[in-house]
């Protein structure tokens, strides 16, 4: 075969690759956005998070895009938990609470209401949703009747074993919920500070807390951090991935 014949082989061959992935792309195009897409939405990347959508590879992109606006993070948050929208809190320079709410209920799990914000909300909706619930079922045989916080908004600085630091803690502008432990529909308290040790089924539960929740927040503290988180976990909106 001469280069002339080979050189137009290649290129009717990679004519045709061309095409059938313009094809493919085009079809996708359609699948996605056509009305009645047999797309599943949890699958559609056109479609919103939905909380209690089965998580897959597309979720983490939809939860950022989600995460990004204030009014698409209380729309998903509407999806999966009992929420009263509030209007921004300016207490000064450094404190405040934008995209703010009151959060009473993650789907069945009710917790004492807390001002924060949607997006530390929506995170620890996603948690209890896909983690702390499934995981209580298969341990307990019931699900969390309520979840215990140390309230999430709090115009202070860092607290660190030496004392308070020089920056702000990000509780001063509610980018954090302190969770302290769980109660279980009939009634079984799982307390962090009592029941983190050994091997029981609880602490086992809470142990699967801490490191669940290291996928849905920025930062996770918890007991294995330091004496200052021996009686909850420090879950953080903000951060760069620390697990703890």
């Amino acid at each position: 075969m001469g280069r002339d014949m080979l050189g137009r082989s290649i290129a009717s061959a990679l004519t045709a690759i061309i095409s059938v992935a313009i094809l493919l792309f085009a079809g996708l195009v359609v699948l996605i956005y056509m009305p009645d897409s047999p797309l599943p939405d949890h699958w559609n990347p056109a479609k919103p998070l939905v909380i209690n959508d089965p998580v897959n590879m597309l979720t983490d992109w939809k939860l950022a895009r989600v995460l990004a606006n204030g009014a698409l993070c209380k729309a998903t948050l509407a999806t999966g938990a009992t929420f009263n929208t509030q209007p921004e809190k300016i207490d000064s320079q450094r404190c405040g609470i934008t995209d703010h709410i009151s959060l009473l209920r993650i789907g069945n799990a009710q917790v004492k209401p807390v001002n924060t914000r949607c997006q530390t909300a929506l995170r620890w909706a996603m948690w209890t949703t896909h983690d702390l619930q499934p995981k209580a079922r298969e341990l307990f045989d019931q699900d969390i009747r309520e979840i215990k916080h140390f309230s999430s908004y709090n115009c202070r600085e860092i607290r660190t074993s030496a004392g308070s630091g020089r920056r702000m803690s990000t509780h001063a502008t509610a980018e954090a919920i302190d969770v302290a432990g769980f109660v279980l529909k009939y009634g079984t308290s799982v307390d962090l500070k009592r029941d983190w040790g050994g091997s029981t089924s609880k602490s086992a539960f809470l142990r699967h807390a801490n490191t669940s929740a290291c996928k849905w927040f920025r930062v996770t503290l918890g007991p294995n951090y330091n004496a200052l988180h021996a009686d909850h976990f420090h879950l953080q909106h903000t951060g760069w991935g620390l697990c703890r």
